[in-house]
Parts: structure tokens; sequence; C-alpha cells
């Protein structure tokens, strides 16, 4: 009787392997995806002002959250343009309205990350100001 893949018994190279794959798509969306390195980039951004304010803990943990939920909505944005470019390379309504809803999906998250920002760092710089 044959196996199916998900009842491939456990073997330590094929989870070697399968990080590989994953490093190998990270690279691949910082050198071919402008917008990745933009979010990278204010990422970035966000953590030396995280580190200048001094945020506490669960700021930490929130603004952590926030900068790998845009980074994967743009992985994820990527991988379905990639795919739907591989379906047709013509222009198709259904798959401009795909990539369409995928970019909104980044934007959302992105304008979220930015709104919850304002709502950590504002008060913080308030301070800094007062004194």
């Amino acid at each position: 009787m044959s196996r199916s893949p998900s009842s491939k018994p456990f073997a330590l190279s094929d989870r070697a392997a399968s990080f590989v794959h994953a490093l190998r798509g990270l690279l691949m969306l910082v050198r071919e995806q402008h917008n990745a390195r933009i979010h990278l980039f204010a990422a970035l951004l966000v953590v030396v002002l995280s580190l200048a304010l001094e945020l506490s803990l669960n700021e930490w943990i929130t603004v952590t959250l926030l900068i790998g939920w845009v980074l994967c909505m743009e992985a994820f944005n990527s991988a379905l343009e990639y795919l739907c470019d591989l379906v047709s390379r013509e222009e198709h309504p259904l798959i401009a309205k795909a990539k369409d809803v995928a970019a909104a999906a980044v934007l959302l998250s992105a304008l979220t990350a930015a709104v919850i920002a304002l709502l950590i760092f504002l008060p913080k710089m308030q301070l800094l100001l007062d004194i």
C-alpha cells in the first residue's frame, strides 16, 4: 500500500529541506518584491523607534506581531501573484480581481499596523515632548 505524503515518517532531512525552501522564498521575496523591501525598511524604522521609546514587553509583543503580520501578508500576496502569472499571462478579469484583493489585504494589514503603532508611539512621544 502506498503512503500519502502526509503519512511519511518523520525525517530530520525533510524538515531541513523545508527550512531551506522557506529561506529561499524569503530571499526571493526580498530580492524580487519592491513592496516587501519597503515593508522591511518600515519595520527597521519601527524597531529603532521602539528601542528609543523603550517599549514595554506587551508593546514589543504587539509591534513584533504586527511586523510579522504585514510581512506575511506581503508574502502571501506575492505568492498569489506568482501563481496567477503562471495560470495566465493574459489579462483576465478574475485574475485581476484576485491580485487586487490580495493587494488590498496587504494594504489593510499595513494600515491596521500603522494605526496601532500610532496608538503605542504617540503617547510616548508626547510624554517626551512635555518633559
